[in-house]
């Protein structure tokens, strides 16, 4: 095993601060090759000519692609929803990387090189079974993690739901060898949130830190923020309502919100689903709010959705926290307002016209879904054409099969059927459930180009009971298919 370590990432293991990561199997993607460097600058004795002469990543590399959705390999317009149950399979877990500290996205490059983020700030790649630092933004918030094995951590110790997030490769990586990153600062004012990219290829991709979209406002709990490249190779974010005091007025029947909730300002990025251009500028057929609205917004009226991923016909579809369990899952339509803070049980959204969701748990099921996966490869046939969600409260994956309301109903004798007359006239599901209390708090699941399926714990995040965290948490493990 092999690290690169950033210049932050080298002081703190010096400091005595544990970075230490166990590889424990074999990926089995991409092609061991590492990225060359790509447009570097040749180092001169005279600074500021270094810096008069050092070309700037837009320079470097044409972040323009393609919006073409054809092109997209998942890309099915005529795809349709299995009608079996999701259950004919067995699984054996196979830890790829073990001690962890609170991963919170994971994605693979189209070579079939991963990165992963984790919460208190590092950003690591796994590639040819070698585990390296890649960045470690240097204004993160202070945050910690429970040490693997402490099965009674403080949640608050260890940094709330803040930290570095969501990450996602440029869609022509390695060409464009660029790792959007989206975290937690502290300023005077309060936390804010921030997007930005690296150039991974550099000797220190820290140095290279690129500011997209900045001074956004954070808190404790609610940030989001799941970013993703999606069929048209625009960057999708999922924001949170931050906790935003009107929004938390608006659910209150005793008090009057002090102003707008910003789930439902139009003005505001929070409580939002954004699509921009690699280089931030808004998707040019976004909708259209009118005067003060900011372009970047797709829909709005979310709590805290942490989960984006699109089916084979290019719809975008999320999961959203829900408040006191109504854990959702949502189909994003052009311009959709679904109705946070007003709205979020069955007698509310009927008395509204706000965009309903495909999946609702009620009142007495909590799932706390996080990151997802349109599922569309080979190796689980029986997951193919399903949305896997990781759950963090629930503890197991959930097999969302989504459906058209006129094609034939998959059968749910073992799961969850949600088709009730106040949810999405166009779509129902059904749910099932996998691994139940067998890996914890699952962060994310995520599909490799080989068809393989992964998922991150999060069970050093202070918020697990029980077992966990074990001694080898947090964990990025593949799930192997035994029998079908």
């Amino acid at each position: 095993m092999s690290r690169r370590l950033s210049r932050r990432a080298l002081l703190a293991a010096t400091g005595g601060v544990s970075l230490g990561v166990s590889i424990a199997g074999c990926l089995g993607t991409g092609d061991g090759n590492g990225t060359d460097e790509q447009g570097q600058a040749t180092e001169s004795g005279d600074d500021s000519a270094d810096e008069e002469l050092t070309p700037t990543i837009d320079e470097q590399y044409d972040l323009t692609v393609e919006h073409d959705i054809t092109m997209w390999e998942q890309y099915d317009p005529d795809w349709s929803a299995p009608t079996t149950e999701p259950t004919s399979v067995d699984f054996e877990q196979e830890i790829v990387v073990e001690n962890l500290e609170i991963p919170w996205d994971l994605t693979f490059a189209p070579n079939g090189d991963l990165f992963i983020s984790e919460r208190t700030g590092r950003i690591v790649q796994y590639s040819a079974d070698e585990l390296q630092a890649v960045a470690s933004p240097s204004d993160i918030i202070d945050s910690s993690s429970a040490a693997p094995g402490d099965t009674e951590p403080d949640w608050w110790a260890s940094g709330t739901e803040g930290g570095l997030m969501g990450i996602a490769v440029h869609p022509n990586y390695p060409d464009v060898p660029l790792l959007y990153a989206f975290y937690t600062y502290d300023t005077d004012d309060g936390n804010r949130n921030r997007l930005v990219y690296y150039d991974v290829s550099a000797d220190d991709p820290d140095e290279t830190a690129t500011t997209i979209i900045d001074d956004i406002p954070g808190d404790t709990v609610h940030n989001g923020c799941r970013i993703a490249f999606g069929p048209e190779n625009y960057l999708w974010i999922t924001m949170g309502d931050v906790n935003d005091e009107a929004t938390l007025a608006a659910r209150s029947s005793d008090e009057e919100p002090p102003y707008e909730p910003v789930p439902q300002d139009t003005g505001s990025l929070l409580g939002k689903v954004l699509r921009i251009k690699p280089n931030g500028e808004p998707a040019p057929d976004n909708p259209d709010f009118g005067d003060g609205a900011d372009p970047r917004i797709f829909s709005y009226g979310h709590r805290n959705p942490q989960g984006i991923s699109w089916l084979p016909d290019g719809t975008p579809i999320i999961t959203d926290h829900g408040a006191s369990a109504r854990d959702e899952v949502k189909i994003l339509r052009p311009g959709s307002n679904h109705g946070w803070p007003t709205v979020r049980d069955s007698s509310e959204y009927r008395e509204t016209e706000y965009d309903r969701p495909v999946i609702n748990t009620g009142s007495g099921e909590t799932w706390a879904p996080s990151g997802c996966v349109f599922y569309t490869g080979d190796a689980v046939s029986a997951w193919q054409n399903r949305l896997l969600i990781g759950t963090l409260r629930g503890e197991h994956i959930n097999v969302a099969t989504i459906y058209d309301t006129d094609w034939d109903e998959p059968l749910a004798d073992n799961g969850v059927r949600y088709d009730a007359d106040w949810m999405d006239p166009d779509w129902s599901a059904t749910s099932h459930k996998f691994f139940e209390n067998e890996f914890g708090r699952i962060r994310h699941v995520e599909q490799a180009p080989t068809g393989d399926v992964y998922a991150i714990t999060s069970n050093r995040d202070g918020r697990s009971d029980g077992a966990f965290p074990t001694e080898q948490d947090d964990v990025l493990m593949r799930l192997v298919p035994t029998e079908e």
